[in-house]
């Protein structure tokens, strides 16, 4: 049976389970910095082949993590009402649909992978290797489909738990099999880029088999029998907000781009710089991007349920908690700045972007928490709208202009003043909006 999370304790339900997500984040996250020195170990051509793939499959997990969104969503809503039959159905036709999307994405991206990377620049050299990995990772991509929307509906019957002991039993055997199949040890030959996609299909049937037996034989989750006549109605419902938050996480590697080239500006040493501050942010948000999984769930059974209380106590504890989390880890990256700089990099100049960017841009991290919770929110109570809104605000609204504005100033100190500027006044306009939007649902419900 799904956990009730009507009636649990906000604090200690949110608290807990988004500690528990960090733990199969953390193995994610540690898995694609061990997959990507494992590729640096054959050499500059690897690496740059790795480099070009990035792209198409970003653009195919924010795919699936928008249908994730839009499953959670939806799920929740129908739990929270008391109808569990048909958030198994849903549950049933969110697979399909997920793995409808991905197999023709997963298409279109076999029969023009070789003018797409040349378009995007590979040249001779890179091209034969880029391919060899795309066309192994475009052929098993569905199972990543089946992993992560499993995890969604695993989160929208209140049970963070098994979705992180997934990721980390995927992530240790994609680790394990890594050096086996790249380099070729015992019997195994060496296939270099070849073998991390190979590593990486196996992980992924071993994750979405034991997704779909927990789901199907251990919770009873799936319910196979009326789905058919419901795919059409159930599918158009879960797509209206699944596109939405798939547009909005392509949104933010724009902006990412955008960013790094008014960086460019400033020189290699700047860009460098900027991409080692990135990694460091992708470790200092994860307790962000844990909360922003767990939080929509309890909204959206609150939703279901008419429990407009809970949602705004729900809300403002995951607030409460990201600024206090968000201000001991700025304290942490000024005190290590120094540190990290000189371990990433040996340059005095790199050095010194590094120190200045761990040492401005986390006091916007609290902030930026907020951003992403109040997203992820609006999401949860059927507002994608609203939630795209946001983030082009953020984006083309606030940062990108500002970042420009203040460049002109004070230079790469400028973007890095920016981007706290930002996330401060985007922050603060996303909590009105927030209420905003549930002073007007409290009015209908009463």
């Amino acid at each position: 049976m799904p956990e009730d999370l009507r009636h649990v304790p906000v604090h200690r339900h949110l608290l807990l389970n988004t500690l528990t997500m960090m733990v199969g984040m953390m193995s994610m996250m540690g898995l694609g910095l061990l997959d990507t020195w494992f590729i640096s170990r054959l050499g500059t051509e690897a690496l740059a082949a790795i480099s070009f793939t990035f792209p198409i499959t970003f653009s195919l997990i924010s795919l699936m993590i928008g249908m994730g969104v839009g499953t959670s969503a939806v799920l929740g809503r129908v739990i929270g009402r008391g109808d569990i039959l048909a958030a198994r159905r849903l549950a049933v036709v969110a697979l399909v649909c997920a793995s409808f999307l991905m197999l023709l994405a997963a298409l279109i991206g076999l029969l023009i992978a070789p003018w797409l990377f040349n378009v995007m620049g590979a040249d001779a050299v890179t091209l034969p290797l880029i391919l060899q990995f795309m066309h192994l990772w475009f052929s098993a991509c569905v199972l990543l489909a089946v992993s992560m929307v499993g995890n969604a509906i695993f989160r929208a019957f209140g049970n963070a738990r098994i979705p992180s002991v997934i990721m980390v039993i995927a992530s240790l055997v994609n680790a394990a099999l890594d050096p086996v199949l790249i380099f070729g040890w015992g019997p195994f030959p060496a296939m270099g880029l070849q073998g991390a996609a190979l590593a990486s299909v196996v992980s992924w049937i071993c994750g979405s088999a034991l997704m779909l037996w927990l789901l199907t034989f251990r919770y009873h989750f799936l319910d196979g029998r009326s789905w058919r006549k419901h795919i059409v109605a159930d599918g158009r419902v879960l797509l209206q907000i699944a596109l939405p938050a798939a547009l909005t996480n392509m949104l933010t590697s724009f902006a990412t781009v955008l960013l790094t080239a008014l960086v460019a500006v400033f020189g290699r040493e700047a860009v460098a710089a900027y991409g080692v501050g990135g990694r460091v942010e992708s470790i200092a948000s994860l307790f962000i991007l844990s909360l922003s999984m767990v939080l929509p769930p309890f909204i959206s059974q609150n939703l279901g349920a008419q429990r407009c209380d809970r949602i705004r106590q729900g809300y403002d504890a995951a607030l409460r908690m990201v600024l206090i989390v968000q201000l001991v880890v700025a304290g942490v990256l000024f005190l290590l700045a120094p540190m990290l700089a000189r371990w990433f990099s040996e340059q005095n100049q790199v050095q010194e972007a590094i120190v200045m960017y761990l040492s401005i841009l986390p006091l916007g991290y609290g902030a930026q928490g907020i951003i992403i919770l109040t997203n992820s929110s609006f999401n949860a109570l059927h507002q994608p709208r609203q939630a795209l809104g946001l983030s082009v605000l953020r984006f083309f609204g606030l940062l990108i202009p500002l970042s420009w504005l203040m460049a002109q100033w004070l230079q790469l100190k400028g973007i890095f003043v920016a981007g706290v500027l930002a996330n401060v006044l985007c922050a603060l306009l996303a909590y009105l909006w927030f209420n905003k939007v549930m002073k007007k649902m409290e009015r209908h419900d009463s």
